[in-house]
């Protein structure tokens, strides 16, 4: 559950409106046998969005929406093996890879100091990015994420107990009632976790549910080359954390967020009340506010409100 020490020293954020915007999607080559599928919509200062491991586009559709009427291009990267990207067999899923692949197609775009929002361990992957390619990260938004130091977290080890018999006791039709209750317990406000969510959060398992299973295998047994946090204090560019003050399953470590606070130089946390883990769904106009906080580049103290 959330760590009772986070409860007592976040302070709100606010809210604002939107209207859709179209969305492109594109397979970019990241190597000779992997591609990542990139979700761009919107004109204006690039925004990059990369999902959990359980996450997608999909999941970041209220901000494909938001982003562009704010004036910003939301482009979503979804790494290898997650959401509809490709999941090859015998690749290399550790951070450290995937955040060299998030680096590819930020090179492949030629977007420089970008703003990167990253969910759950997809912050690691960001942290990663900004450690290994600073020059790529203009400031990193971690939305109820750390410094992970495996992908191979909680929730995945969770769900591999299901691997062995999902295929063939009815496949992705079997995870979903399980997914949907790692969800609900993730969320302060479970009211966004209707059927057709679950359809657009299941979209990539059900396409390939045998590449789904054994690529959250190897993310489980991946083994990472170093370590990122002796390297945080290299990482410059500010880092805010926004989690959710209610209380649900899952998140941020206390002990991420100590290191955070210890090793990086540009480190803040807002928080956005009655939200749990998915923060994006729940209230995506409040992580709206903070991509604009960030943006505009004012001074804030390690413990920000954004009111």
């Amino acid at each position: 559950m959330r760590p009772h020490f986070l409860l007592s020293i976040l302070l709100p954020v606010c809210s604002l409106q939107s209207q859709q915007r179209p969305a492109a999607e594109t397979l970019v080559p990241v190597s000779a046998s992997e591609s990542l599928l990139v979700t761009t919509t919107g004109t204006g200062t690039t925004i990059v969005l990369i999902p959990g491991l359980f996450g997608s586009a999909f999941g970041y559709r209220h901000l494909l929406e938001l982003l562009p009427a704010a004036g910003f291009q939301a482009v979503v990267i979804e790494p290898l093996g997650v959401g509809r990207s490709p999941r090859p067999r015998r690749a290399d899923y550790s951070l450290t890879a995937q955040a060299d692949r998030l680096a590819a197609v930020l090179y492949a775009r030629g977007t420089k100091s970008a703003v990167v929002v990253a969910h759950s361990v997809g912050a690691s992957m960001a942290l990663r990015l900004a450690y290994r390619h600073p020059e790529l990260v203009g400031a990193v938004i971690a939305l109820d994420g750390g410094p992970a130091e495996e992908a191979g977290t909680r929730g995945l080890r969770r769900a591999m107990r299901y691997a062995p018999w999902i295929k063939w006791m009815g496949g992705v039709r079997r995870l979903r009632p399980h997914m949907r209750k790692e969800l609900i317990a993730a969320s302060g406000n479970p009211s966004w976790v209707t059927s057709e969510v679950m359809d657009g959060y299941t979209a990539g398992a059900t396409a390939d549910l045998d590449g789904t299973l054994l690529a959250f295998l190897a993310m489980s047994e991946a083994r990472e080359p170093e370590r990122l946090g002796p390297h945080l204090g290299a990482i410059r560019c500010p880092v805010r954390l926004v989690v959710g003050t209610a209380v649900h399953q899952g998140g941020v470590d206390e002990k991420h967020v100590r290191l955070m606070l210890e090793k990086l130089p540009n480190f803040s946390i807002d928080s956005v009340p009655g939200a749990g883990q998915y923060l994006f769904e729940e209230q995506p106009s409040a992580v709206i506010r903070v991509i604009e906080r960030v943006m505009a580049n004012t001074q804030t103290p390690i413990l920000g409100s954004l009111q």
